[in-house]
């Protein structure tokens, strides 16, 4: 037979308290995943990288890669306008974050009580 290491024991019923307890550390994960996760910053960031690496392109593209393009060096006016994008969505997220979510109603109904 295998021994197994020593798991800790699980309560065989739960109180209100270890319930709510449970519950907000839950919620707050969630809140702090929703505000790492949020689309603004993975678009901004995206744009940005994608931005800079265009630009430099655009900076260093050849006299043949414009002429190409009918005289518009394409990849710099494209990579200033992915930084502009990329900047606008990291400045949004930054003026108007993710709020932080509302508490559940019974819970402030019930510590009201108290």
């Amino acid at each position: 037979m295998t021994e197994h290491p020593e798991q800790p024991r699980r309560p065989l019923h739960y109180t209100e308290d270890d319930v709510q307890r449970e519950v907000s550390e839950l919620e707050s994960k969630s809140a702090t995943a929703a505000r790492i996760f949020d689309l603004r910053r993975i678009i901004g960031g995206l744009f940005v990288v994608y931005g800079v690496i265009v630009t430099i392109t655009g900076i260093t593209d050849s006299q043949a890669a414009i002429d190409k393009a009918e005289g518009v060096n394409i990849n710099l006016w494209t990579g200033i306008g992915m930084l502009l994008l990329g900047i606008f969505f990291l400045a949004w997220l930054k003026l108007r974050p993710t709020p932080p979510p509302l508490p559940p109603e019974g819970l402030t109904e019930e510590k009201g009580a108290e």
